[in-house]
């Protein structure tokens, strides 16, 4: 079955492709009345767009937000919410060289075991271009969460490749393309890139998203766990190979008596757990981290195959990310802004508005 839809009462479904007439979402389950304009959107897309700094892909697409339906006089009226991105400037010769090969690490070769057939331009289906309507739809969930319950929800970069990058300050992540909390790591991280790219290889990065002021209570016991339903939207995001809550694989290590989240009167001492326990939200700040994969596309030859399962030897052209990681931030913050908003509507569903009471 298809699985284009994200979500159980704030339903995202995502269409498109990288180098179709456009790509865009269809978001079912927003209540009534938020104030919303294609501007609250644009201000993320933005983050989000290619061809920002010589960093990224230089892919020149405006990513402008049309909303089609579901405003009326400046506020959502309930009804479906239709959001398209007009596609500017594909470049689909550039994929000519590999309309018979399979990129290694790319989804190539399983799309076309799955289909019998694929979209070779950009990556078709598979593009992270694809993100940008995500990211769209987190917009008016991050809207709606921080005027309805003052949730916050923010990123960064942690890791790029093998550098570091140690939290300065929440300022600095605005003042960079790398979206790095540590002023003093920039030119280290743009020299790097700057030798990658001449290389033609491309690298991974680990990204950090946290949620602020969420309600304890939110998360559905076995089957809709917050942490599960976390994960699984994070793994659906392009590149991501790893998600961890909290400690994450650094439980291994800890002892019960360290890792288990003492509790005062006045709250928790610590938050190993990122916020959540036994799937269900404490009202601490959620934390997740990611982990990028590099690139697939990259210039350097590779064994592969082609349709006939001959060997030969793969080259990708065009005008690629040397690292997804880069504008991954503010699209991982959208997925975690779509699953807190579904998760707190059904929560509200169920036991009402008292259970804030609680």
């Amino acid at each position: 079955m298809a699985a284009n839809t994200l979500g159980t009462l704030f339903r995202v479904t995502n269409f498109g492709e990288s180098h179709g007439p456009a790509i865009g979402a269809v978001i079912d389950g927003c209540p009534p009345g938020l104030a919303l304009t294609e501007a609250d959107i644009q201000v993320e897309l933005d983050r989000r767009r290619p061809g920002t700094s010589r960093h990224v892909t230089q892919r020149q697409e405006a990513d402008q937000v049309e909303i089609l339906s579901g405003v009326y006089e400046g506020k959502t009226t309930g009804a479906p919410i239709s959001l398209l991105i007009r596609n500017t400037d594909a470049r689909s010769k550039d994929y000519g060289n590999i309309l018979e090969t399979f990129r290694p690490g790319h989804a190539d070769y399983a799309y076309w075991k799955k289909y019998g057939i694929r979209d070779p331009r950009g990556g078709g289906r598979s593009s992270a271009r694809l993100t940008a309507p995500t990211v769209a739809a987190g917009a008016i969930a991050k809207k709606w969460l921080a005027e309805y319950y003052q949730v916050r929800i923010r990123g960064y970069m942690s890791q790029l490749g093998p550098i570091v990058i140690p939290f300065q300050s929440w300022e600095e992540v605005t003042n960079n393309p790398f979206y790095a909390p540590n002023a003093e790591v920039i030119p280290e991280l743009e020299a790097y890139m700057d030798a990658l790219r001449k290389e033609g290889d491309s690298i991974g990065a680990r990204i950090e998203v946290i949620a602020e002021n969420v309600p304890a209570g939110l998360g559905e016991p076995i089957y809709a766990r917050m942490d599960a339903e976390i994960a699984y939207a994070m793994m659906g995001l392009n590149a991501v190979k790893g998600v961890e809550i909290g400690a994450g694989f650094e439980s291994v290590s800890q002892r019960g008596s360290e890792h288990g989240d003492a509790i005062r009167p006045d709250g928790f001492e610590t938050n190993h757990a990122g916020g959540i326990l036994g799937g269900i939200t404490t009202g601490q700040n959620i934390e997740v981290s990611l982990a990028i994969k590099p690139t697939s596309s990259i210039r350097i030859k590779r064994p592969s195959v082609n349709l006939a399962n001959e060997p030969i030897e793969v080259q990708t052209l065009g005008r690629h990310d040397p690292c997804v990681g880069i504008r991954a931030t503010p699209i991982a913050e959208s997925l975690l802004a779509i699953v807190v908003m579904d998760q707190l509507l059904r929560q509200r569903g169920q036991c009402g508005d008292n259970w804030l009471e609680g």
